[in-house]
């Protein structure tokens, strides 16, 4: 797999780049580097309609919440779609994600509300797991008294944000007001164990080398990874059926390439209709860096919003396929490269 000449450009600025590796920083420093480079690669945000910050009951009180209004908002606007962040459950928070928020605000015309849930080390694993299965009830049990369909909700997240939207679907199963409508996953992290291909053939590869995912496990779960339990590794529950329609986004030259696709297929041979696709040419946390990864970056957004227009907005009929890009036998995973 070759990487694309974007990528390539921004390899040769990050190798010549003087910064300390967050690595070697501590939590709080490196939170402070991690925005100002987002500050540097994320896209012009869209404009949107209402944009507001509101308190939920979560398992250690209060949470917050962002919520994002598309401009002039019909019935699209009453699906919900919960935003979980990337940044290893250390790095992260609304803020370093707003960009992306507005811009699937924008893309999809849905509700968007994005979660400030508790990081480590101040709060360490399972406390951002339960903060997710707190925000998703929340919303699934309160979606009508704000104005929204609670039938027309998905969950999404990018890097660690994808895997607790994964954990969550399988914690909340069968408590929600109504089956979540999808889940959209991008270059998820799923698996601490690192036994598959990409985490060995792609260790030292920018931005997250071994160095780094291996800093944000020790903040997260401690002394003691807890290898055995399904909230850390969703490929170790045991049911997969009845989860929701999922988009599983990739890329090539990514270290977690290989969770993302082992777990889309995991969905498929348990019934769950799955849309994976690989974006050959780059690197992990490219919806980030939409400035200087044009490509992928585009070719994402666009896959993403389409996709998620799809699932909350088509009103299904008896008979009819509510995923066309899927087959009517829904035991089959769409593979598709770019």
């Amino acid at each position: 797999m070759k990487l694309d000449r974007e990528t390539e450009a921004l390899l040769y600025w990050a190798s010549s780049a003087t910064a300390t590796p967050l690595w070697h920083l501590s939590p709080e420093a490196a939170r402070e580097e991690y925005r100002r480079t987002l500050a540097k690669t994320e896209i012009a945000p869209p404009a949107i309609g209402e944009v507001g910050d509101l308190a939920v009951p979560g398992p250690a009180g209060p949470m917050r919440l962002r919520k994002y209004l598309p401009a002039n908002p019909g019935r699209e606007a009453e699906a919900a779609i919960l935003f979980m962040h990337g940044g290893g459950c250390v790095l992260g928070d609304i803020e370093t994600h707003d960009v992306f928020c507005r811009t699937l605000c924008h893309d999809t015309r849905a509700t968007v509300f994005s979660l400030d849930y508790r990081l480590a080390p101040e709060h360490p694993f399972p406390a951002a797991v339960e903060d997710t299965v707190a925000a998703l009830t929340w919303l699934s049990r309160e979606a009508a008294g704000l104005g929204l369909d609670p039938e027309r909700i998905a969950i999404a997240g990018d890097s660690a944000g994808a895997g607790l939207a994964a954990v969550a679907l399988h914690e909340t199963k069968d408590r929600l007001a109504a089956p979540v409508r999808a889940q959209a996953l991008i270059y998820p992290a799923l698996d601490l164990r690192g036994r598959l291909p990409s985490r060995k053939d792609l260790a030292h590869h920018f931005p997250i080398p071994h160095d780094m995912i291996d800093w944000f496990f020790d903040h997260y779960f401690g002394i003691a990874w807890p290898f055995a339990d399904p909230r850390a590794i969703p490929s170790l529950y045991k049911d997969y059926t009845g989860l929701p329609p999922a988009l599983i986004i990739t890329a090539g030259h990514d270290p977690l390439r290989d969770e993302g696709a082992e777990y889309a297929e995991t969905l498929a041979a348990s019934g769950v209709p799955v849309e994976y696709a690989c974006r050959e040419g780059t690197i992990h946390g490219f919806m980030n860096m939409g400035r200087v990864l044009r490509g992928a970056h585009g070719w994402a957004r666009q896959r993403l919003a389409a996709w998620l227009v799809e699932r909350l907005h088509a009103t299904p009929k008896q008979g009819h396929n509510p995923n066309p890009s899927q087959p009517t036998n829904p035991n089959r995973l769409s593979m598709r490269a770019r």
